[in-house]
């Protein structure tokens, strides 16, 4: 019975790494209110202003990051290599360009906090005073 501790913690472990919260953020001036629709429109390309008519700058995490998984599953619906697969169709015909990639939720943190248009998502854990919290999923 031992070993059922040895199989069980890492399989325990690796479900609550998976299912992180993902805090999408914006500049703490930015008055937008935000729904799951309006984000997935500003990530898809479908839209390049907030709600209330100014400019919004996606920013995406790096591919791999484990917050870019959850928000390619959770907020837009389709999986990572979906994504990247609709972006490259949209970059070839010329009717796109996805949104600037960062490292690491620091990155995004600190290019929301100083840019009034930039929308980013990070892990939860990571919010601070410097952005504010417009969805969580």
């Amino acid at each position: 019975m031992n070993w059922l501790k040895f199989v069980a913690i890492p399989l325990v472990l690796s479900s609550a790494v998976a299912t992180a919260e993902v805090a999408v953020v914006v500049h703490p001036s930015n008055a937008a209110s935000l729904d799951q629709a309006e984000i997935s429109r500003l990530f898809t390309g479908r839209g390049t202003t907030f709600s209330s008519g100014s400019k919004a700058t996606p920013l995406n995490l790096a591919e791999g990051a484990p917050a870019r998984a959850e928000f390619d599953s959770k907020v837009l619906g389709k999986s990572s290599s979906q994504m990247k697969a609709y972006w490259s169709k949209l970059v070839f015909t010329g009717k796109g360009t996805p949104p600037k990639e960062l490292a690491s939720d620091a990155d995004v943190k600190a290019a929301v906090a100083a840019d009034a248009s930039a929308i980013g998502y990070i892990d939860a854990a990571s919010v601070d005073a410097s952005v504010k919290v417009v969805g969580k999923f």
